[in-house]
């Protein structure tokens, strides 16, 4: 028997609340970038050269093969640095500059946010930045934050297309010499090899081409908090902070996310001790925090791209972006 709804999908209803709202939490997830262009690696579409992307974002598959993890978060990176922040990320860093008790969780490693405006202050990264790297090191406590070097090492950029020289036009062969030449101009603006791709040869890296610590010389790392380890506990009391400052929050916005992973789904809950109503934005209408029963008719759920919602729900207050 099918659930039946009882959450809004009015977007006029939504405005006015969000226009008498001054305590606002929002949580982010990989759906807010999609629109981006960029892969979620999570779910049906999560493997990487045909590996489960979750098995290379733990510290035990850096130590066993640090190359093939600086490979795929080089990719990322790379990738990252070539999509551009949409209207959405736009839309709620200007929400953020309106409303200063505006408060950001976000989920999301690719620097899009930062990148579109969102006050730093306002804006808490849950698992950290593929732009920060830091010593592998146990007692090494070097950080080097916003390195958007790309490749971050010579050996870790992404392979071309070897131009091919054109047969010479001539019935002797005389134009090859030239096209020969002219091939080998331009032998670095071949169009790039997609090396998720399993297909595509990836080249082995030898663990002196990695980055390395210019303090200890250790193997560098990326600055994201992989499966097993301890999130930030700044960033963690952070939002606290904002929770525990004050009896009411009046509305949280969840945004690409599913919020079922703790401790990003027990803010909702939280939240709503605190009396907020709950916006969700997804593509998938089964996706809601706390399950099929986990919103009210006091609640809200816009449901496709939020690149295209999400500036057009925060209108009545950041107009058009």
């Amino acid at each position: 028997m099918a659930t039946s709804r009882s959450y809004s999908t009015d977007i006029h209803s939504f405005g006015e609340h969000l226009k008498g709202s001054k305590r606002i939490l929002a949580l982010l997830g990989a759906g807010l970038s999609a629109s981006s262009g960029l892969p979620t690696f999570r779910g049906a579409g999560g493997l990487w050269r045909n590996q489960d992307a979750v098995s290379l974002a733990t510290p035990q598959a850096f130590n066993d093969d640090p190359a093939l993890v600086w490979q795929f978060y080089s990719y990322r990176r790379h990738m990252a640095l070539n999509a551009n922040p949409n209207k959405a990320h736009y839309a709620l860093a200007e929400l953020a500059k309106k409303k200063e008790e505006f408060v950001t969780l976000s989920q999301n490693v690719d620097g899009l946010s930062p990148r579109a405006g969102h006050p730093k202050e306002q804006l808490h990264l849950l698992h950290g930045s593929l732009f920060d790297v830091k010593c592998s090191g146990f007692y090494c406590k070097y950080l080097d934050k916003d390195n958007f070097v790309d490749p971050i090492v010579p050996s870790l950029a992404i392979p071309t297309e070897a131009p091919q020289p054109a047969l010479g036009s001539n019935a002797d062969g005389s134009g090859a010499a030239d096209s020969l030449m002219a091939a080998m101009r331009h032998q670095n603006s071949g169009k790039e090899l997609d090396i998720s791709n399993a297909n595509v040869p990836l080249d082995q890296v030898q663990a002196e081409k990695l980055p390395r610590c210019p303090k200890c010389h250790n193997i560098l790392r990326p600055g994201v908090v992989w499966f097993g380890e301890s999130l930030p506990t700044d960033t963690l009391n952070a939002v606290d902070q904002f929770i525990e400052t004050s009896e009411a929050i009046d509305l949280i916005l969840v945004i690409g996310t599913s919020a079922k992973v703790f401790p990003a789904a027990g803010y909702v809950e939280i939240a709503r001790e605190h009396g907020a109503r709950v916006a969700v934005v997804n593509m998938d209408t089964t996706d809601i925090p706390g399950g099929p029963g986990g919103l009210t008719d006091r609640d809200w759920f816009f449901e496709g791209d939020a690149g295209v919602l999400v500036p057009e729900m925060l209108k009545p207050v950041i107009g058009e972006i």
